[in-house]
């Protein structure tokens, strides 16, 4: 596809002086970055063959996935599913799944729905399966993704649990086969180990981080059923009009008593609670 500039250019090839150094400057800018890249792709291309090795596979991993839960005590479950392949993480296939309906806390019953929601999609054609499945936690999460994985018919993807060791402390985690259900215990310059390593913290990291965004919308939404004479109708036009409830937040009284059955007392109530509670 033509790109045009909208006026006249000059491409200069022997330049001087100060636009020199800055040609100088690019090239080896370029070169570097490269060195970076090649030497990333070496360092994740021996990761992946100590990975292969470590657990006994045919042929090194070409796609992993790791789902990790996230809660305060159980308010606002998160689950979390990052992809990694052979370049590393691929962010644009990540997932998070806000979990509902469950009993506070049971992250058995959370980890259940999250796989089941990924997994059958992936087992009806809707994405690629994983050659690795890693679980963060121990030998009840396992089982929960070996029953799903079961219901779906699905034999392809190993699954690993990635239990924390007494200590909880980066290198003494236990690795757990869901096939045959041994445990192993990598040493902790193990490459394959920083890998596993890399994939579980990245999805703690995006799990927290879907937690806690969760968990600021539902209090966010809370505080309008705190403002005396906002009922559930008028919060529900708030939000329909606004879109959510940070909006109504931001809102000015003025912008408040444009919608209709919102009163100037009644605005000035809701902006006077919101920006009370906050500040």
């Amino acid at each position: 596809m033509a790109i045009q500039s909208g006026r006249k250019v000059q491409i200069k090839q022997k330049v001087r002086d100060a636009r020199s150094r800055w040609l100088e400057m690019a090239a080896q800018n370029a070169q570097n970055n490269l060195r970076s890249f090649l030497a990333g792709k070496q360092t994740m291309a021996g990761r992946l063959e100590s990975l292969r090795r470590a657990l006994d596979l045919e042929t090194i991993p070409s796609r992993m996935e790791c789902f990790d839960i996230s809660h305060s005590s159980g308010e606002a479950t998160v689950a979390s599913c990052v992809v990694f392949d052979g370049n590393g993480a691929r962010k644009a296939d990540y997932r998070k799944f806000n979990i509902k309906d469950i009993a506070a806390g049971d992250d058995y019953a959370a980890m259940q729905q999250a796989l089941e929601r990924r997994y059958r999609r992936l087992a009806s054609g809707e994405g690629q399966l994983p050659d690795i499945l890693f679980i963060d936690g121990g030998k009840g999460q396992v089982a929960q993704a070996r029953q799903v994985l079961a219901t779906h018919d699905i034999t392809s993807v190993k699954v690993v649990g990635i239990a924390k060791g007494t200590t909880r402390k980066a290198g003494f985690e236990t690795l757990i086969d869901a096939d045959s259900g041994a445990e192993m215990r990598l040493r902790g310059d193990h490459p394959g180990l920083h890998l596993i390593q890399q994939i579980r913290d990245e999805a703690h990291r995006f799990a927290i981080s879907g937690h806690r965004g969760q968990r600021a919308k539902a209090r966010k939404q809370s505080l309008l059923e705190d403002i005396p004479g906002v009922g559930a109708k008028r919060r529900r036009d708030l939000l329909r009009h606004f879109g959510s409830a940070k909006a109504i937040e931001n809102a000015s009284v003025e912008e408040l008593a444009k919608i209709k059955g919102i009163s100037g007392a009644i605005a000035h109530a809701i902006y006077d609670h919101l920006h009370t509670i906050n500040d």
